[in-house]
């Protein structure tokens, strides 16, 4: 059985499961669902009158949390859109995640086990994978795309539509205008690729031989050839084309914005 406070206000639209605990003072409003084992701290605001807010299992929501509200984009229109957040996140002190707009699939996702620290800000139509770190004072543009294991520090802000492969990290007090390639390690106003994530391959189980080569495959695009073609040309002659390889060349091809190096 759920447990919350009677200072809390909520709709009569919500769905709470069971094991759910809410502290003082929060507003859980619209249409929500809130998985079992969810701990939603006192001072939170969930979701929004014309939006829709689906949350899964054994999240945790530190006070001053605002989740669900409405996308900041003058064309909004109240239309009933939606935000997807799945298990086992934390979302510090004073965070937002918006609901989505109506010019993608009218949804903004956040996958599992993720970590929003204080004061970060999920834009509007957003895709956020799963195990993503992200530290305080870091703003997403909507549309906003972070594949898995991506590690981002403490302010940084990101343009609109843009994306950030696997396993990248970014350094803090970066701006990401471009699309930062799987594996790498990325810095600066405007935020380019430097380096390799080598440390953060090696904590999470890669092999030493598979980083080494993408190692290679990194630093040819970011730093080897003369066009992204080019660059292509040469992983596909020069690396072991991995499972991991191909994600890569994959990331790049689809790239929108252009690739940051």
């Amino acid at each position: 059985m759920a447990k919350i406070h009677p200072t809390t206000v909520i709709d009569g639209d919500v769905h709470i499961e069971d094991d759910v605990e809410i502290g003082p003072y929060c507003l859980i409003q619209g249409k929500v669902k809130i998985g079992r084992g969810t701990y939603i701290e006192g001072h939170n605001t969930i979701g929004y009158r014309f939006g829709e807010v689906e949350i899964g299992q054994f999240n945790h929501f530190s006070p001053g949390a605002t989740i669900g509200g409405p996308p900041q984009d003058v064309g909004y229109k109240n239309e009933r859109t939606r935000l997807k957040i799945g298990d086992h996140n934390k979302f510090r002190e004073f965070s937002t995640a918006n609901i989505a707009t109506t010019k993608g699939d009218h949804e903004t996702t956040i996958g599992s086990h993720g970590y929003f620290m204080a004061y970060t800000h999920i834009g509007h139509d957003c895709k956020i994978s799963d195990h993503v770190i992200i530290a305080n004072n870091t703003h997403l543009g909507g549309h906003t795309i972070l594949e898995d294991h991506v590690v981002i520090g403490g302010v940084c802000g990101f343009n609109q539509f843009s994306k950030v492969g696997r396993f990248a990290f970014i350094a803090g007090g970066s701006v990401v205008r471009k699309d930062v390639i799987p594996f790498c390690r990325a810095e600066g106003d405007p935020a380019i690729g430097r380096a390799t994530n080598k440390v953060g391959l090696l904590r999470n189980g890669f092999s030493k031989e598979e980083v080494d080569n993408i190692h290679r495959a990194v630093r040819i695009m970011v730093m080897g050839s003369a066009t992204v073609d080019e660059g292509i040309e040469r992983i596909q002659k020069e690396c072991t084309m991995t499972p991991n390889i191909q994600h890569m060349i994959d990331f790049i091809r689809s790239s929108q914005r252009g690739i940051a190096r």
